[in-house]
């Protein structure tokens, strides 16, 4: 993402170094938790026998990003990372100085929300969700040393930048801690095409428990900078595994989505898609013998 942002003048650096050479690539398992360094492939991700036993989600979240030609370029880490996208930012430059530019870039102004002062473009980074709900770890080196951030409080809602990253610092690591059995974990993904575009909404569920659930969890994204947790743990503990429970977490789901038009689609019918995509991929937990 980051030559068409440089093209576009929306990133300036007065250097590009590359990371290639610091050893951060590899997939490995430490006692009870995976480790992945965050400049392996996408392509590796996804098709890695660890992953695929161990964080499913996490490789169908990865195998949908971009297309084949990026996932092979494309890492893990920069994903993370992914700057936040606008239908305002994500322009040439002569197109946004035209319009007077906007919060995120060179201007005071947001376009989508009149009179906002926080930039709302939208996180579009697919590997986050599945992560989060998995509880991975990030390990942050810099300056001033080493500390670990949990995932789930890496992201922040300002849209101008929202990581958990100062300056000089670099993602080293991604610990995630191997899932029980009785956890299972799906994703979901709305897009113009099946390939190449970035997510118009995503969607990842987590339940943990098979007669009776002990745990559910949902990341909704591409609504605004942070993806949002919402977790239903309290109203379902000790309920059934059903359809009831799965209409339930999609009418919270629709009732705590409000996406913007930063994203150049309609935002109702994106609304509309929150309650689909959670009640198709909890279905593909609960029956996934009908799904596959």
């Amino acid at each position: 993402d980051l030559v068409p942002n440089m093209k576009h003048e929306i990133e300036t650096p007065a250097h590009v170094v590359s990371l290639r050479g610091l050893g951060l690539e590899g997939i490995t398992r430490e006692g009870d938790a995976l480790v992945i360094g965050p400049m392996t492939t996408l392509e590796q991700v996804a098709e890695s026998p660890l992953i695929i036993e161990h964080l499913p989600a996490l490789a169908d979240a990865v195998g949908q990003i971009a297309g084949p030609q990026l996932r092979v370029m494309g890492t893990l880490g920069g994903n993370l990372c992914l700057n936040t996208r606008c239908l305002y930012i994500n322009q040439t430059y002569f197109w946004r100085s035209s319009l007077g530019f906007c919060i995120k870039k060179d201007g005071d102004v947001c376009h989508v929300v009149k009179g906002g002062k926080r930039c709302v473009a939208a996180a579009s980074n697919d590997s986050a969700l599945p992560l989060i709900l998995y509880g991975a770890q990030l390990t942050i080196r810099g300056p001033k040393g080493e500390r670990v951030v949990e995932l789930r409080d890496f992201y922040d809602a300002d849209g101008v930048d929202n990581r958990d990253l100062e300056p000089g610092e670099l993602l080293t690591s991604v610990r995630v801690p191997i899932p029980a059995a009785d956890v299972a974990c799906g994703f979901e993904k709305l897009r113009e095409r099946k390939a190449i575009d970035f997510p118009l909404l995503n969607v990842a569920v987590l339940v943990e428990g098979v007669d009776r659930v002990k745990r559910v969890e949902l990341v909704v994204s591409a609504l605004g900078a942070k993806p949002k947790v919402i977790s239903l743990t309290g109203k379902l503990k000790g309920k059934a595994f059903d359809e009831e429970l799965i209409s339930y977490a999609a009418r919270r789901a629709h009732g705590s989505s409000k996406p913007l038009t930063s994203i150049a689609t309609d935002p109702t019918w994106r609304r509309a898609m929150v309650p689909v995509l959670v009640k198709r991929a909890l279905r593909k937990l609960l029956s996934p013998e009908e799904t596959s």
